[in-house]
């Protein structure tokens, strides 16, 4: 028999029902998570029952999970003799273990191992979900970790963190490693690793590579997130897994500062992935009575390939994410409450059609050019209009203003109200860019406040782009920023804001924290940057906010978590997006990927690009346009005008439905992505050519998820198509020209 969730049950192989369960099996000592479509076992093993993982993938009940754990421990009694390397839930640094740990820590006394044992357990169920907390407590000293893995009705998506807790009766202890989870993979004969690299307007670039017995570090020292790696992983076994079939198993980590995730093989053959905050120039003193809450590191395993995977992701992303239902024992990385939707939403908004003013002016603002633009944009058919940097005192270039977030008088003599209100008579919404972490050193801010910086005692404070960045660990600085903003929204009526980072961390020093643990500014300033987003939402929720980060800086789950869209990059070159936009949607759903369709040639790269290659593009997440509509023609605004009205038609395809990709633009010579309606009414599909050959075949492609019963009919042409020929021969291509696009919307007819 198990305890399930409080309450007796019968053992079983197989799953059942409709909720996700958490039982623990007395007799077996098992502890058993059931998702929809897939099982997490742990096993209590020993005098001191210490968490051991037994399995992460297919559905298993207790009598199986006991199995594997007995022959786990037959294995490593017979094969290891040189380490212990059980697979434990959480590695406390010590004795034989010659594995990346979870924890590592100095006691008072010059102690530094850690020997666990269970002190408690306990599972509470909060709506749709259900939540296992494992209480460890070191057996010598007053150190406690509490592990947390929660699961939900509808995802396979196991969110997992901890909390370190030194009691007050405790002496302090410094915490030189404090990683989230530990994902154990099962054994398999060899593993393929893909992960989304990149730099400055090359953000979320796939690659792949094998998984031997080297080790793997991706991570992140600079502060955010970083253009350079995502906080993502993907594994799957001997390299097998294509975009619709095979087993993989993936992790993202909900952290918005600098962070490190750790791959390896071990000697005895075990393979396992951990992460959390980055340890690099990170110790953290615990007082007697501290608690430390470790940021959220998701798992999900999917047997559907990598497409599979990604309706995955999207789809938590969009229930649990972006939409962040109430959540008992939240971390750092993710709100106690919800705060971007109302509970009667089972989804987050569709996403307003956004026109930004930046390509077009620059730091050249006024309320003049800005109203101009904002009635060109409004013929348009754009929902939102976005006045970009240059609108604050101080501000005609980037050497100067930051800090200083008053309305420059000379520019706006009548303030931004005039201009808000012409924008709404147009039946637009107004939205603004601010960045308030960031301070130029000739703003009145910084000589009012030098010291509110980050940096290091008789060091060079270095500059990137003009400007240093605030310490927001100081509380004040903190409490500033909030102040500065929620007077911002709460004097004009804006309903959006771009929130920008344009640098990363230089110089992390806090020298009036000298001898108090002024490292720990690495985890303090995240935590404060999402305190001040949770308070601004609660201050004035109808407000959206929008994380950029000099471009894909700053995306990942825990932003995510407090915004309703992220800027996916400064490159807004349309063939260089299908590469960007492509890794971007391997981790996170088109909905937040916002996707502007700018000038020809593209201010970047100076390519030319024909209007509705740019606008397909775009199209495939949420659209935005940021060129100068000044200097379009008549015909140009006219066919955006048409294109934008067809953008709303498919916009609740595109941003709510399911994503697959069809062809891959580096194999196939085209890129195509088709979008399918949740009720399964409507299916939407783009492709893109990029530089052919004379005479190359156009082709054609297969469509997925499609009723071979059913019939379809585009809604631009009337054409008819069966679904079995949709199914076995496809959609014809674009025609072989370089750089030809398509957008094609099918309604299913029955």
């Amino acid at each position: 028999m198990s305890i399930l969730w409080g309450r007796v049950c019968t053992d079983r192989d197989v799953m059942g029902g409709t909720m996700s369960t958490i039982s623990y099996h007395e007799k077996r000592n098992t502890w058993l998570l059931e998702m929809p479509t897939s099982s997490y076992a742990i096993a209590l093993t020993g005098e001191l029952r210490v968490p051991r993982h037994v399995h992460w993938g297919c559905p298993i009940g207790h009598e199986t999970a006991a199995a594997i754990a007995a022959s786990e421990l037959r294995q490593n009694v017979e094969h290891i003799a040189w380490a212990e390397e059980d697979r434990l839930e959480c590695v406390g640094w010590g004795g034989r273990r010659y594995d990346e740990p979870t924890v590592k820590v100095d006691f008072a006394d010059g102690t530094r191992g850690i020997e666990w044992h269970l002190a408690h357990d306990e599972v509470t169920r909060d709506g749709d979900s259900m939540t296992l907390m494992l209480a460890l407590q070191d057996r010598a000293y007053p150190l406690r970790v509490e592990l947390f893995y929660r699961i939900f009705d509808d995802t396979d998506v196991l969110e997992r963190w901890a909390r370190l807790i030194v009691p007050d009766h405790g002496a302090a202890v410094v915490v030189r490693r404090a990683f989230s989870a530990n994902w154990w993979l099962p054994e398999r004969g060899s593993w393929r690793l893909s992960f989304l690299h990149g730099g400055w307007g090359n953000e979320t670039q796939l690659e792949r590579r094998a998984f031997g017995s080297d080790k793997h570090v991706l991570e992140s020292r600079r502060g955010t997130t970083s253009h350079q790696f995502q906080p993502f992983f993907a594994l799957d076994a001997d390299g097998t897994a294509t975009e619709d079939h095979g087993e993989v198993w993936s992790g993202q980590l909900a952290w918005s500062g600098a962070w490190k995730i750790i791959g390896e093989q071990t000697a005895g053959g075990h393979v396992h992935v951990v992460g959390g905050w980055n340890d690099f120039d990170s110790p953290i003193v615990l007082a007697p009575g501290d608690e430390l809450a470790l940021p959220v590191f998701t798992g999900l395993y999917c047997q559907g390939g990598f497409g599979g995977m990604s309706r995955a992701w999207h789809d938590y992303e969009l229930n649990h994410v972006l939409a962040r239902p109430g959540r008992t024992q939240p971390s750092p990385s993710f709100p106690a409450r919800c705060h971007n939707r109302a509970a009667s939403e089972s989804l987050p908004r569709l996403r307003p059609v956004l026109y930004n003013s930046w390509e077009a002016t620059a730091f050249a603002v006024d309320e003049q050019g800005q109203r101009k633009l904002a009635e060109l944009a409004a013929q348009m058919g754009v929902e939102l209009f976005v006045v970009d940097d240059g609108w604050f005192v101080g501000r005609r270039d980037d050497r100067a203003g930051l800090g200083d977030w008053h309305v420059d008088a000379e520019k706006f003599p009548r303030g931004l109200t005039p201009l808000i209100e012409h924008v709404n008579q147009l039946n637009m919404g107004f939205g603004l860019w601010i960045e308030p972490e960031m301070v130029n050193p000739n703003s009145d801010l910084y000589r009012a406040h030098p010291d509110w910086v980050f940096h290091f005692a008789n060091r060079a404070r270095t500059e990137k782009r003009n400007q240093l960045v605030l310490n927001l660990a100081r509380d004040d600085v903190a409490e500033w920023v909030f102040q500065t903003v929620d007077g911002l929204l709460s004097s004009h009526p804006i309903d959006f804001v771009k929130w920008d980072m344009n640098r990363h961390f230089s110089e992390p020093g806090w020298p009036e924290q000298s001898g108090a643990n002024p490292e720990r500014a690495w985890t303090a300033y995240v935590e404060n940057l999402y305190d001040i987003l949770d308070r601004l939402h609660d201050a004035h929720p109808t407000v959206d906010f929008e994380s950029c980060s000099g471009g894909g800086g700053r995306v990942d789950l825990g932003i995510l978590s407090r915004t309703r869209q992220v800027w996916t990059s400064d490159n807004t070159d349309a063939f260089d997006r299908i590469a960007i936009q492509k890794g971007f949607s391997y981790a996170h759903a088109p909905l937040a990927m916002m996707a502007w369709v700018t000038d020809s040639p593209n201010p970047l790269t100076r390519r030319e690009l024909p209007l509705a290659y740019r606008f397909h593009v775009a199209m495939a997440g949420s659209l935005g346009i940021g060129g100068n509509l000044s200097e379009w023609t008549a015909a140009e605004r006219e066919e955006a005008r048409q294109l934008v009205g067809r953008y709303k038609q498919i916009r609740p395809i595109v941003q709510h439905g399911r994503l697959f990709r069809l062809l891959d633009l580096a194999r196939d010579d085209l890129a195509a992505v088709q979008y399918v309606a949740r009720d399964d009414s409507a299916i939407v599909v783009f492709a893109w050519s990029g530089a052919r050959h004379y005479r190359t075949r156009p082709g054609w492609v297969q469509l997925q998820a499609i009723d071979p019963t059913a019939s379809y009919r585009d809604r631009e042409t009337g054409m008819v198509h069966a679904g079995a020929t949709l199914q076995a021969l496809g959609l014809p291509l674009p025609a072989s020209l370089s750089f030809a696009s398509m957008c094609v919307h099918l309604e299913r007819l029955g």
